[in-house]
């Protein structure tokens, strides 16, 4: 049985949290909340958020046994932009986006 967790609409950019889970993929669940409590990476914040919940719902909803849990998927998609502008010279605006991201994080016993 595989429980799954979804965190929408984080406010960084997906290679920015791509780049973490690329750490955790695999792993035990115990070691991967090792990992991201000690990488220095705001989105390791959300990821391990994420995967907690992800833990939670497979202790709770499924009765699986936390010792023997591996996270079996882990990704990020692209979220919603938020546009913005940013004064220039002249009187002038250039838009910019802000990144947003949909965390997945999915634990299953082997």
């Amino acid at each position: 049985m595989e429980a799954k967790a979804m965190t929408w609409q984080v406010r960084v950019s997906t290679d920015k949290v791509r780049a973490v889970l690329e750490l955790i993929r695999g792993k035990k669940a115990a070691d991967a909340l090792t990992i991201l409590k000690f990488t220095p990476n705001r989105s390791a914040r959300y990821i391990e958020k994420t995967l907690k919940s992800a833990l939670a719902n497979a202790e709770h909803n499924f009765g699986l046994d936390m010792d023997k849990l591996f996270v079996v998927l882990a990704t990020a998609d692209q979220g919603a932009y938020m546009k913005r502008f940013r004064p220039v010279s002249h009187g002038r605006a250039h838009p910019f986006r802000r990144h947003t991201s949909h965390i997945t994080v999915a634990v299953a016993e082997k």
